[in-house]
């Protein structure tokens, strides 16, 4: 009789909300089905809304490499309205742990389970892999920057006893530029607040992550941060990191339920010059105030630059609003969407300029050979797509751990412009308009394109598969590192 065919090990994937979570752990799955023969289950725990576009996203993967298990449903009733981002996030995670273990139990059950990956909000459910017997890795979405300041909270923590922000002096992370304490992420701004003491507790637990933590980013784009890590810089038991990055998605037609015919964003770049317009965009999470707006609109029109520009309805309450509300389609607004642009703004502008609501392809917009600029929110995903497509920004944080990744884009890789506020917290359209010319025309502009171009090659290296007398990247290396452990890990299974 011929062998058995064994069934390939299986990894179980826990995202936690934010479709800027769940985007790259599904690119690190493909990557690890395509490479190295896993299979992955998504276990994914509710945000409180119907959750279409993580569905749509998750249940188009080929079924028999991905499967998915939503969680029932949870309400949030019961938190403050004010409450942080991180804090919903958290409990989403922590309310569904009961659900989780139920799943993870079958999952162990049924399948050959390896490992656990669960992304920077997920700790609390690493103790569910020491019980089911397999391996613990976190995912971390953003930058080896951001990484290093979660390690180095605990030390950070217990040496100050101001908030940061009042700090005289600039924060050496190691292997890092320096870093105002004022452009740490959001949720470290208020020392008393719950959700500072929730990611403390995080920080606390990385550092006894056995088995590894996962970064979304490439060893050419922060070689000191890397090599700090390696070198056990951090305070605590330091576990392996590897850099698996940039992990980007593949393509973002179909991703919010959009279809080819609103592509007029598309066709309209065709007739553009090379290099020649600016894109603009907040992210799915991002949203200004109206006098911001109107700043904006203004500014870009002083400019006289073509520009592309996704607008969503002015928010006056959080720049964050839409986190979970991500996507809504064109056709759910009325012709008056655009009534609070300044009069006259779409008109004066036709020649020039086209606005689109809510979402474009960005991915495609980025590649596409019309685009020069990228007035940006500096979410780590977008910052990444931008790289490589070698694309240089105009860096506009907004929250979360943004700015932090604003300073390093603008002071350590320099390949991008950083927005000045003035004492309302407005970008003056004056401002806007000097970044945009300076950007598409001037000389700086020039430079800042040169930079990363150096970054779209060095990306693409990282990526790099083995040809011939053409070693791998170091991303992909490092990736089969971490598969090589699961594989030695599944070896060890009995058999069913």
């Amino acid at each position: 009789m011929g062998e058995t065919r064994q069934e390939p090990p299986n990894v179980a994937v826990v995202p936690t909300p934010g479709m800027g979570h769940l985007i790259p752990l599904v690119e690190l799955a493909r990557r690890l089905v395509v490479l190295h023969k896993f299979a992955f289950t998504f276990i994914v725990p509710s945000d409180g809304s119907p959750m279409e576009p993580q569905k749509k996203l998750l249940q188009g993967l080929p079924a028999e490499s991905i499967s998915s298990i939503f969680l029932p449903h949870l309400t949030f009733h019961d938190l403050p309205e004010d409450s942080p981002i991180e804090a919903r996030i958290a409990s989403s995670l922590i309310r569904s742990l009961p659900a989780l273990r139920d799943s993870l139990k079958v999952l162990n059950e049924s399948t050959r389970l390896v490992a656990l990956v669960v992304d920077l909000f997920g700790a609390e459910a690493l103790d569910l892999a020491k019980e089911f017997g397999v391996l613990p890795y976190v995912f971390f979405p953003s930058s080896m920057m951001v990484l290093s300041s979660v390690l180095y909270l605990p030390k950070l923590d217990e040496s100050t006893y101001c908030e940061y922000r009042d700090l005289p002096e600039p924060i050496g992370l190691p292997g890092c530029v320096p870093i105002n304490g004022s452009d740490l992420a959001d949720v470290l701004q208020d020392r008393k607040n719950e959700a500072y003491k929730m990611v403390l507790g995080i920080a606390k637990r990385y550092s006894d992550v056995p088995a590894g933590i996962m970064v979304n980013s490439f060893a050419d784009l922060e070689p000191g941060a890397f090599k700090a890590s390696k070198d056990g810089v951090q305070l605590g038991n330091n576990p392996p990191v590897y850099s698996v990055g940039p992990l980007i998605r593949s393509d973002s037609a179909g991703f919010a339920g959009f279809d080819g015919s609103e592509y007029e964003c598309l066709r309209w770049l065709d007739k553009q010059p090379k290099g020649s317009v600016l894109f603009i965009s907040f992210g799915s999470g991002g949203t200004l105030s109206h006098e911001q707006l109107k700043e904006l609109a203004l500014g870009l029109e002083m400019s006289g630059q073509r520009f592309l520009w996704v607008v969503r309805r002015p928010n006056e309450k959080a720049a964050n609003a839409n986190y979970f509300n991500i996507v809504q389609s064109v056709k759910d607004y009325d012709p008056d969407y655009y009534d609070f642009l300044p009069n006259g703004f779409l008109e004066r502008t036709k020649e020039v300029g086209l606005v689109v609501p809510n979402w474009a392809p960005q991915v495609r917009v980025l590649n596409h050979v019309s685009t020069g600029g990228f007035v940006c929110h500096c979410g780590w995903n977008s910052v990444l797509e931008s790289i490589v497509h070698g694309v240089p920004l105009i860096a506009w944080p907004l929250y979360a751990e943004q700015r932090m990744n604003t300073v390093l884009l603008v002071d350590d890789l320099k390949v991008a412009f950083r927005v000045k506020l003035n004492e309302k917290g407005l970008v003056e359209r004056q401002d806007i308009a000097k970044y945009a010319k300076e950007l598409i025309e001037g000389e700086d502009g020039k430079i800042l394109r040169s930079r990363i171009k150096h970054l779209k090659d060095a990306a693409s290296l990282a990526m790099a598969l083995s040809k011939q007398a053409v070693p791998a990247g170091s991303s992909t290396n490092s990736l089969a590192e971490v598969a090589q452990i699961w594989n030695n890990h599944h070896k060890n299974l009995p058999n069913c």
